[in-house]
């Protein structure tokens, strides 16, 4: 009996798989946006006419949004859900597509990206936290992961985009790259209502009934259902003996008091979760993605690649190489851990970025010539940096900051990690041209490069493994070296079979 259960606690649920697939989906309509428009600045400059610092807020100005989005959403998903969230962020997303589609002015399609980056913040809070939440510990380091992947998968999508509609008139072009996302947006708002709610949400709701319900359809077993079911009511304040259909939670009104639990009299663990959170989603960005992902047409031009179809395919191809990296990611997230691959990844970030930059001085540093090395070294150092992120700090920071958080603070708590995450990417996307500009754009690289090194010794200081560890379970792990304070947000120690 305890090998059948042991085998079905590490099975793999394809209900679960399901649901986090299509809860994803709305990552691959935020990844298109952000792909596309790495093309797409080429045609609108040369269309509405306008200079290098309004091409540098129409990139970044998403990301403000967005913070304004995550900082929203998460107290939005503890009042109407985790699903409707996702129907919610899905609107906002068509209503800025069909503005930037039609857009006859820049006024018009800045007000597109603006709405378009509010349903970002929303999106990229939420994912992660609904695949999370529906996820046992064997598999939620693959579950969790999919938003990145489909971010991924969205900017290859948008890249291709560009490629394909780059062919029509200057005028249609470019419109047609950024309406099209419309599309996608309204079938996911109609697709998520078939979903099921967070069987944690529902429990801080007290709706047990419900929750156990859910949680028997995305479990193995009926003995793995009721031993999530009982951590889940310890992690919510309810007595794990409770047998009532639905209750009222101590101390649970949807999300209030507790930006104080976070910011204002957390407890030594909720400090260095806190701690931890905003540092990855920091350095997911201050290492210099976004510059690559957003600029790369720039990057490649800059090493020698004059022609712009050129220069599209081989954006294309930096969306390629991250997709299939972080596919390859999160076969090996629940089997390598977090900590072994953000590490490891990190490291070949330092090195790439080097390399990179090294490439881009050689072709300054000779202007007028055409050093054909120096262009190759720049598309393989290019390739290799997206490939070393994308197989462990991109997926991984949205996967470490999803499961860290106890219950009561995860989806306040992650909205938060979003909120840096979208600040940095702004920081980054809105000044890289200004940067380069300034430092060379060799320069920029090796001081990505530097900002990778201190990252590197962040993670390997703060962030200990998570990996095949309940969501109940987890928080104990940051009590190491720091005094046991149980104020209902310290999650006792589960039972030898919790899952």
């Amino acid at each position: 009996m305890a090998a059948e259960s042991g085998e079905n606690k590490n099975s793999f649920n394809r209900y679960a798989c399901l649901c986090a697939i299509i809860a994803s989906i709305i990552s691959i309509i935020f990844g298109y946006d952000t792909g596309v428009m790495s093309g797409a600045m080429i045609f609108i400059k040369e269309d509405l006419k306008i200079s290098d610092v309004q091409v540098e807020i129409l990139a970044g100005i998403l990301n403000i949004c967005a913070l304004v989005g995550s900082l929203a959403a998460g107290r939005t998903s503890d009042y109407i859900g985790r699903r409707y969230t996702i129907v919610l962020a899905s609107i906002i997303f068509l209503i800025g597509a069909v503005l930037m589609g039609y857009a006859p002015n820049y006024a018009i399609l800045m007000t597109g990206r603006c709405t378009a980056g509010v349903g970002v913040g929303f999106a990229l809070m939420i994912a992660p936290v609904y695949s999370a939440e529906i996820s046992s510990p064997s598999s939620r380091g693959f579950l969790t992961s999919l938003p990145e992947l489909c971010i991924s998968f969205g900017i290859l999508l948008g890249y291709t985009s560009n490629y394909l509609f780059g062919k029509l008139t200057l005028r249609l072009g470019w419109r047609m790259m950024l309406g099209v996302a419309a599309v996608p947006s309204l079938a996911l708002a109609f697709g998520i209502l078939k979903m099921p709610e967070s069987p944690r949400w529902l429990v801080l709701e007290g709706r047990l009934k419900e929750a156990k319900k859910i949680l028997l359809l995305i479990s193995n077993s009926e003995e793995e259902a009721e031993s999530r079911f009982h951590d889940i009511k310890i992690a919510a304040g309810i007595d794990p003996d409770c047998v009532e259909e639905v209750v009222k939670p101590p101390n649970i009104h949807h999300g209030q008091g507790v930006w104080k639990d976070l910011f204002i009299r957390p407890t030594p663990a909720v400090r260095r979760i806190l701690i931890t959170a905003i540092g990855i989603h920091f350095f997911e960005h201050a290492t210099g993605i976004e510059a690559v992902v957003l600029y790369s047409p720039r990057i490649f031009h800059k090493a020698g690649v004059t022609s712009k179809n050129k220069l599209l395919l081989a954006t294309v191809g930096v969306g390629l190489t991250k997709t299939t990296f972080i596919l390859i990611a999160t076969v090996f997230l629940d089997k390598v851990g977090r900590r072994r691959l953000l590490l490891a990844s990190t490291a070949g970030l330092v090195v790439s970025l080097s390399g990179l930059g090294f490439a881009l001085t050689m072709v300054e540093l000779n202007p007028g010539e055409r050093l054909v090395w120096a262009l190759c070294l720049s598309i393989i150092f290019t390739y290799l940096y997206v490939a070393f992120f994308s197989i462990g700090l991109g997926p991984i920071t949205w996967v470490y900051s999803s499961e860290i958080f106890p219950l009561r603070l995860r989806a306040q708590g992650a909205s938060i990690g979003v909120a840096v995450n979208r600040l940095m990417n702004a920081i980054v996307s809105m000044s890289f041209i200004s940067i380069y500009k300034a430092i060379t754009i060799g320069g920029a690289f090796f001081m990505f490069a530097g900002v990778s090194l201190v990252a590197w010794w962040f993670f390997f200081f703060l962030l200990p493994e998570t990996k095949g560890k309940s969501l109940e379970e987890i928080e104990i792990l940051f009590t190491k070296n720091t005094r046991h304070e149980n104020q209902g947000l310290e999650i006792q120690p589960t039972t030898s079979n919790s899952v």
